[in-house]
């Protein structure tokens, strides 16, 4: 499959047709200087042979006239090498709340609600969002054939926590104005963790990831187990690490002291901020970090503060989410300044020993990730935690999410004929509960005790107990919570965010059975008590299916789904994104929520401690499909 992978700036077109089946670029090009004036005639640059260096004239004045005079000579450069594009795939920076996933921007339904949604999110990316729509209904007016798909920078964010999305302003006012942190770079960071984990041979849901993407614009990003939980950039891009000409993080009470000082209005405050700080405002020699580096080494101070506060501030990031994630297994350094900068990784990477990265300095000298070498390790043989330099390609993470939505419509499917349709998935209320090894069972209930069996559950061959402890945590407890059977090989302690901050606990959200770097908690049983060092999780909500079943929905072991939950008692839907699929042949058809999930979908009450079933229905509607799967 052939796409067309569209990225739109102010004054600039940035092109790729990609297959994304090999991942070959088959054409690129380069349309520069829209709308500019002073003489300065557009420009586009073929990028691929023929002619790949030969800058041609355009005679135009927008996005529009320049797609119009571009799209029919791309089109015959495909035709003469046999090729035809199927779809078309654009970069949009802002989705806002609204857009977690690509989104097809050619469904007469829905094509104009998208684009108003598009618009009015444009003063969240006043530089970004206006032309990103621009160059969408250009290429739509030029390619009205095909299919076209919008990717969203802030999608691959949307799995932050709330702790890490909000703001510390008063509710009512963040949730009107929609002020709360988004992230930006999403495809990159979506690219390059995913690279790293097939590189290392291991399984992006089973490791810990610090992605920095430095170039122009910077963000670093904690990737947990395939989820992003934390990223620097924020509401805008303007947020987290110094950049090329962004200032980054700054106290409000600069800007408030600015305004009152008289120096600069609203509108220079915004040009102070977005274009004359970060590297730029520091160094006086500009943004690129080749001539602040060269500069510094020729003993420049002001270069030399520049890249000092540049590794200092991405150092405290690595380190600020190590500790958000309970430690690290890869950091990742990408983007023009990450792949290229061994002066800007050695300065980072210093003095993270502590974290078990230790860094091979012959290495990072001689490393370079690109196009050759996309994955460059630079850790030593012995380093607990591996960094790597893996060079980015946003246009291929783009262009592979259209693609898997385009073949699809992301739609989960019955595989099998449509006399056998996918059941509807029963729902039950995970309340709080404990799973115990024998031996932990024996110091709480005394030496010889066996599980007593209360109730069988619905999965085949779980149950509750008779047996029941108290859980204490450093704030407080929680009494009679439900053990359930049979033992397992290690303990683990589920609950609810409610009852996280009832004990004074801060619970990671995971699998069943992942408890590494998850808090302790104290036991208390009628024979003693016993003290975890590790084990209390919050489970990620899930589906248990058969492999029957799962071959019904089209989808496999451990996939992200979107669920619709139905509840009889309101007659509405509410839609839980964020759903993995366990399959085993020990499973029954069945999903699994918390009990603050089922009071925010009016499902009907449940005993404690126990997997009660509810009239409540779920439909498995969307599949979110991971680049990795269509390598």
């Amino acid at each position: 499959m052939l796409v067309l992978a569209l990225n739109c700036g102010s004054s600039s077109i940035k092109a790729q047709v990609i297959d994304v089946d090999s991942g070959a670029r088959v054409d690129a090009f380069l349309v520069e200087r829209i709308g500019e004036h002073e003489g300065r005639a557009t420009r586009l640059r073929w990028r691929v042979e023929p002619n790949a260096q030969a800058p041609i004239a355009l005679p135009c004045r927008d996005h529009a006239e320049a797609l119009a005079a571009v799209v029919p000579r791309l089109l015959e450069r495909l035709e003469a090498r046999g090729a035809r594009l199927d779809g078309v795939v654009h970069r949009v920076v802002h989705g806002g709340e609204r857009f977690s996933e690509p989104t097809r921007l050619s469904d007469p339904e829905t094509e104009a609600e998208v684009e108003a949604a598009i618009e009015a999110l444009s003063p969240l990316a006043p530089l970004h969002n206006p032309v990103n729509l621009a160059g969408i209904r250009a290429a739509r007016a030029a390619l009205p054939a095909l299919e076209h798909v919008a990717v969203f920078d802030t999608a691959f964010h949307q799995t932050l926590p709330r702790r890490a999305q909000r703001y510390a302003l008063p509710r009512e006012l963040s949730e009107r104005l929609g002020i709360r942190r988004y992230g930006f770079h999403g495809p990159s960071h979506a690219h390059v963790a995913t690279k790293a984990a097939q590189h290392l041979g291991e399984d992006l849901r089973d490791l810990r990831i610090i992605t920095c993407h430095l170039g122009s614009g910077c963000s670093v990003c904690a990737v947990e187990y395939g989820r992003s939980v934390e990223t620097s950039m924020g509401m805008t891009p303007l947020e987290g690490l110094a950049m090329g000409t962004r200032c980054g993080d700054l106290d409000p009470g600069v800007i408030l002291h600015l305004l009152r000082s008289g120096e600069v209005d609203l509108d220079g405050l915004d040009a102070l901020l977005n274009d004359a700080s970060g590297l730029a405002g520091l160094s006086g020699v500009g943004r690129d970090m080749r001539d602040i580096a060269a500069k510094a080494a020729e003993g420049d101070d002001d270069c030399r503060l520049a890249v000092h506060v540049f590794a200092h501030r991405l150092r405290k990031y690595i380190g600020a989410y190590a500790a958000v994630m309970g430690g690290v297994d890869v950091i990742v350094f990408t983007g023009g300044i990450g792949q290229h900068s061994a002066l800007i990784r050695h300065r980072a990477c210093q003095r993270l020993e502590f974290l078990g990265a230790r860094f091979d300095e012959d290495r990072n000298r001689s490393g370079h990730a690109d196009d050759a070498a996309p994955v460059v390790p630079l850790h030593t043989e012995h380093s607990r935690v591996r960094i790597l330099a893996v060079a980015t390609d946003e246009e291929l993470e783009m262009a592979r999410e259209a693609a898997a939505l385009l073949r699809t419509h992301d739609r989960v499917s019955p595989s099998k004929a449509e006399a056998h349709p996918p059941r509807p998935i029963p729902i039950a209320i995970s309340a709080r509960h404990v799973h115990l090894t024998q031996e932990a069972v024996e110091q709480l209930f005394g030496p010889g005790h066996q599980l007593t069996v209360r109730k069988d559950l619905s999965q085949p061959g779980q149950y509750a107990c008779e047996e029941c402890v108290e859980l204490v945590g450093p704030r407080r407890s929680i009494e009679r919570v439900r053990v359930l059977g049979p033992t397992r090989p290690r303990c683990q302690v589920e609950i609810s965010r409610t009852d996280e901050f009832h004990l004074g606990l801060d619970a990671p959200v995971r699998a069943s059975g992942d408890v590494a770097n998850s808090p302790g908690i104290t036991l208390r049983g009628p024979a003693g008590s016993l003290t975890l060092r590790e084990g209390v999780i919050c489970a990620w909500r899930h589906i248990h299916m058969p492999p029957d079943d799962a071959e019904r929905y089209g989808v496999r072991d451990r996939d992200v789904v979107e669920v619709a939950v139905h509840s009889p008692s309101t007659g509405r839907d509410l839609v839980f994104g964020d759903v993995m699929v366990r399959v085993s042949p020990k499973y029954a058809l069945e999903m699994h929520i918390d009990t603050d999930e089922a009071n925010a979908a009016d499902l009907s009450p449940h005993a404690e401690g126990l997997l009660v079933e509810t009239a409540g229905k779920a439909t498995l509607t969307r599949r979110k499909v991971v680049a990795s799967q269509l390598v």
